[in-house]
């Protein structure tokens, strides 16, 4: 399985949510809003998505890493809003495919 897209969606007044799409049809949701900052942490998940379009969506501690330690500046509260988000919906795919809630699989 390998995710093949992220989409942002706003939700006014200030809030967002992130959709990650694999292509097994299996799609994971996060929300990785930064009350009054939901643009750039959209702007920062645009950028991660370059990196994770192909990727294996149960990698989730890799990508995570990644994500982090990928840029110069590291952490921050957009980089880390974003990386969030994206976390969660990686955790809905894992436990939609395996078919159990998350909590069983943390």
């Amino acid at each position: 399985m390998l995710i093949t897209n992220l989409e942002v969606f706003y939700i006014k007044p200030r809030w967002m949510l992130v959709k990650v799409s694999t292509n097994a049809g299996i799609t994971g949701w996060g929300e990785p809003t930064l009350e009054g900052r939901a643009t750039l942490v959209g702007e920062a998940i645009r950028v991660f998505k370059e990196y994770l379009i192909g990727e294996d969506p149960m990698d989730i501690e890799h990508l995570y890493n990644v994500m982090y330690r990928r840029g110069f500046y590291r952490g921050g509260a957009v980089i880390c809003s974003a990386i969030s988000g994206i976390e969660q919906a990686l955790w809905d795919i894992k436990g939609k495919y395996f078919g159990v809630p998350v909590w069983q699989l943390l």
